[in-house]
């Protein structure tokens, strides 16, 4: 029979001692970062981050082209050191009055560190001049505004009055709502630049990264004398969605993909990101910007 009495011989728990038992199992668990891995959205494979690195942020499992900021974007394309912003100091304002832009405004700026949605300058890719525009998806995924648009003009005419190629990565979510028919009418400016450009016989390539979308596309994204995209880029003005609630039909799987696009011969290469930079250095080459390079220059 258990004796009650055997209990008085049990040494009291401190509580100081008392760890609870998930507690315990935590405690010898090794502590890893979560900013160590980062898990592809397509295949969901986890990769660690110092592999995306070292891999331009392409998932080498299924390829996938994670989203870059213009920063990243300049410093994986141009020669080192050679990159020199124009315009910086160009900011949006809220032009209509529009409820809430102001805030908007002010937490882009906050989240990307950067005044508009596309950085612009002169740069050397291979040895070779160029201007380079490259949009960037933390400020207000690249949408078009007016400052935008005048910061691309700006750069296509020093293009054009330098004789110098133009290099376009386009990324954007179409023409900012917030600034009404301001933001539509860059459509129309920054193609009269383009076409400045193109009529002095100069060079024009576009980039097209995910997603291209709205107005850009209806512009300057498209109007390269070179066209090229990274995989698997969505490229289109209205939404796959759009599109189906209006005609009523089911679209293809891949439409609007870049590799659909190149099928169709609306655009000329598809290109992955660890190819863009030597793909540039050769157009630029064939075209006499720049003498032939070496393999060792074109890394």
């Amino acid at each position: 029979m258990f004796n009650s009495d055997f209990l008085t011989f049990l040494k009291p728990k401190n509580e100081l001692e008392s760890v609870p038992v998930e507690n315990e199992s935590e405690s010898n668990q090794p502590f890893v970062p979560d900013a160590m891995w980062v898990k592809c959205p397509k295949c969901r494979h986890l990769i660690l981050a110092s592999d995306m690195e070292e891999n331009m942020k392409v998932c080498p499992k299924c390829n996938h082209n994670f989203r870059l900021n213009a920063r990243e974007r300049i410093a994986y394309t141009v020669d080192a050191d050679s990159f020199q912003e124009m315009d910086a100091e160009l900011v949006s304002k809220n032009i209509i009055g529009f409820p809430d832009y102001t805030r908007k405004l002010a937490a882009a700026k906050n989240k990307s560190g950067e005044n508009e949605s596309v950085i612009t300058g002169t740069a050397k890719i291979g040895g070779a001049d160029v201007v380079i525009c490259v949009m960037d998806p933390t400020f207000m995924m690249g949408s078009m505004g007016t400052v935008t648009g005048e910061k691309i003009t700006r750069a296509f005419e020093y293009a054009t009055h330098n004789d110098l190629p133009v290099i376009c990565f386009t990324l954007s979510g179409g023409a900012r709502m917030q600034e009404g028919i301001l933001s539509l009418m860059q459509m129309a400016k920054t193609s009269g630049a383009v076409k400045r450009h193109s009529d002095k016989g100069l060079l024009y390539i576009t980039v097209l990264t995910d997603p291209t979308t709205g107005g850009v596309t209806a512009s300057f994204a498209m109007e390269g004398d070179i066209i090229l995209s990274e995989p698997n880029a969505l490229v289109a003005f209205a939404g796959p969605r759009v599109i189906e609630q209006t005609i009523r039909q089911k679209l293809p799987k891949d439409f609007q993909t870049a590799e659909f696009l190149l099928e169709k011969g609306f655009i000329d290469a598809v290109v992955p990101r660890t190819e863009m930079r030597s793909t540039l250095i050769k157009l630029l080459s064939i075209h006499n910007y720049t003498k032939t390079v070496t393999e060792e220059e074109q890394a």
